[in-house]
């Protein structure tokens, strides 16, 4: 077999990605969905393995920001479009396309590389730790009320069409992203993916439904949702379907709830991506009838380690070092001391000091965003205490005060 490695032209795009569907079961994405990708596509990186005239493995990421604790906005690889042909398995293609794709990354600057999997347990040997969660909800609506702060029903909610949706949705979604972690910046072409809506992919649902919260004549929130009629001889039992909810306010937030709560001939409201400590689960009367259920989503990689640690903001003062073990970016392996101060400042630079704490980069990634905590991976046995009281010190630092989380996939 002999296989070349090389960057894809425009012209290679429809053959990639059709490569790239075949992997995932051959079903051919829906053509405005399709287009959007096209659109998005930053040709100088991505890349392919090709075997002769064929595609065999594909592999791409996007130019993001991303907000991480404190609120900066951080340059991350968001890596995407991963395959490999199944007639092409178990040769190393994967392998050569992450060392390529971290050596691109490394090379511009980008301190994070971040993606989300379709099999995680592929990603923790190039480094990559789960990082985000993302709760699904099932909400018996016949038997769960809400309580709702005052101020809810000074909201105006109205139906918008799907342009004016776009644009509205997007200026949201942009005002909402420093204050979560684990949310990207989109660049240009990305409000429009999440009200793409092709028919093949409601499951008989409606089409979306965009609902716009309005206070003042100004925009405050959005709701995206389908509805599913559903009936049995007792009547009707239909599901609403929430693809996407964001506001700006408690009173705009939880008016958005009320109102997907009562939609006629409906018993369930579902939502399949908010982040793990949704206020949602605080309005609710019996949060057990919530069918909650818990995921990884975003994975996140420490490019380099240094500028990656000093660019997020820590929960108080610490002086911790770091033995990190990472084999397949070795510049990052080694000894490196993180200090912050009260205001959330922080350094972190090449030591010989003794270690407190010894861990790979997948657990530093895992604890990066501030959700998964540095103290519950050492009782797993991933992160090893050198120094006594360094686990708690560093754990503390290193939480966020909201979840992590990723809204909308790329």
């Amino acid at each position: 077999m002999t296989t070349e490695l090389r960057v894809l032209q425009p012209s290679e795009w429809n053959q990639w990605f059709s490569s790239l569907e075949l992997a995932f079961g051959g079903a051919e994405e829906p053509a405005e969905q399709r287009e959007q990708y096209q659109s998005v596509t930053e040709y100088e990186r991505s890349i392919g393995i090709w075997d002769g005239d064929d595609v065999v493995a594909t592999a791409g990421a996007f130019s993001f920001r991303v907000a991480v604790p404190g609120g900066t906005l951080v340059p991350a690889a968001g890596v995407t479009m991963v395959s490999v042909a199944s007639t092409h398995r178990r040769r190393g293609l994967l392998t050569s396309m992450m060392r390529r794709q971290l050596d691109d990354v490394r090379a511009l600057g980008e301190p994070l590389a971040l993606l989300t999997a379709s099999e995680p347990a592929i990603y923790g040997r190039f480094g990559y730790g789960a990082a985000t969660r993302q709760m699904s909800l099932a909400i018996d609506t016949d038997r769960v009320r809400l309580s709702v702060p005052e101020g809810t029903d000074e909201v105006r909610l109205r139906y918008a069409k799907k342009d004016e949706a776009v644009a509205a949705c997007e200026s949201v979604y942009a005002r909402l992203v420093p204050g979560r972690p684990g949310t990207p910046a989109h660049g240009p072409g990305w409000e429009r993916k999440p009200l793409i809506d092709p028919e093949s992919s409601r499951a008989g649902g409606s089409a979306l439904q965009c609902l716009l919260a309005e206070r003042d004549g100004k925009l405050v929130g959005y709701a995206n949702y389908h509805i599913k009629p559903e009936w049995d001889d007792a009547g009707p039992k239909g599901r609403v379907v929430v693809s996407d909810l964001a506001a700006l306010d408690p009173a705009a937030y939880a008016a958005l709830w009320q109102f997907v709560f009562a939609i006629d001939l409906t018993s369930t409201v579902e939502a399949r991506n908010r982040p793990a400590d949704d206020a949602v689960l605080h309005l609710v009367s019996d949060v057990r009838r919530c069918d909650i259920r818990l995921r990884d989503s975003l994975h996140v990689r420490l490019v380099d380690v240094g500028a990656a640690l000093e660019a997020r903001a820590y929960r108080g003062p610490l002086d911790v070092v770091f033995e990190v073990e990472d084999a397949f970016c070795p510049w990052n392996a080694g000894r490196w001391r993180l200090t912050a101060d009260a205001k959330g400042g922080a350094s972190c630079k090449r030591t010989e000091d003794a270690a407190d704490l010894a861990l790979s980069v997948r657990e530093l990634g895992s604890a990066y965003l501030g959700g998964e905590a540095l103290s519950s991976l050492a009782l797993a046995g991933r992160v090893r205490e050198l120094r006594a009281g360094a686990v708690a010190e560093a754990s503390a630092a290193f939480l966020s005060d909201v979840a992590p989380w990723l809204p909308r996939g790329f």
